[in-house]
């Protein structure tokens, strides 16, 4: 199995300025707000300021619901934070006129899914039709390791997660990037990043129903 294509609870970027990253954001922590503060200025506003951020808002599951098909998303490019505030207008104008939400062409899971399996087809491996439909079997072919994890970070942002805070390493067409999953009081978010000798972009993943929540605690962090 490709078990090396990622790695959950893997050392990243803020394993550079906390101690232990994993503490650093329980209600418990009477430093919280700033390390938070802290770790926003650098997953989310230097990326922003730079031009090299994306936020991507996920919806389309409900009720318990995880097929990939099912799974929605649109992304948009985030110069400042009034960007974000165009996007949340735009869903909560979709939303209270009960019109269709912001969606892209583009598939976050089914059809990257559907080319890994037909690779391993091509290649020999034949794969049964729970490996297919059940993300937990999708690690036994190549890329499969890396959609079963993203699979289960949307997952989460979804239906919620109880650790405040989760770091992944994760392989990815683009390159090996990190993963940096909040599950706060304030919002619940991720944040996707090149790993720590690598450039490229920064992707925001949040639910749609978290971008007034998260659009607040930056605002929070700026001033």
């Amino acid at each position: 199995m490709p078990f090396s294509e990622a790695k959950e609870h893997a050392p990243g970027h803020l394993h550079h300025i906390f101690a232990d990253p994993y503490s650093a954001f329980d209600n418990l922590n009477v430093e919280r707000q700033l390390h938070l503060r802290v770790a926003l200025q650098t997953l989310v506003c230097e990326p922003m300021t730079d031009g090299t951020l994306t936020l991507r808002v996920i919806h389309g599951w409900e009720n318990g619901g995880f097929e990939p098909a099912d799974l929605a998303h649109s992304d948009h490019r985030l110069a400042t934070l009034e960007d974000l505030e165009q996007v949340r207008g735009s869903y909560q104008q979709a939303m209270e006129s009960a019109a269709p939400l912001p969606r892209d062409d583009a598939s976050l899971l089914a059809a990257p899914l559907a080319d890994a399996i037909a690779a391993a087809e091509a290649k020999g491996q034949a794969l049964d039709e729970e490996t297919r439909t059940i993300p937990a079997r999708w690690p036994t072919f190549d890329q499969g390791l890396t959609l079963y994890t993203f699979f289960k970070v949307y997952h989460r942002l979804t239906y919620g997660e109880d650790d405040s805070y989760r770091s992944i390493r994760c392989q990815t067409p683009q390159g090996p990037h990190e993963i940096h999953e909040f599950h706060l009081e304030e919002g619940e978010f991720a944040v996707i990043r090149p790993v720590e000798d690598a450039t490229g972009n920064s992707v925001l993943v949040l639910h749609d129903s978290q971008l007034e929540p998260v659009l607040m605690l930056l605002e929070a962090c700026r001033t």
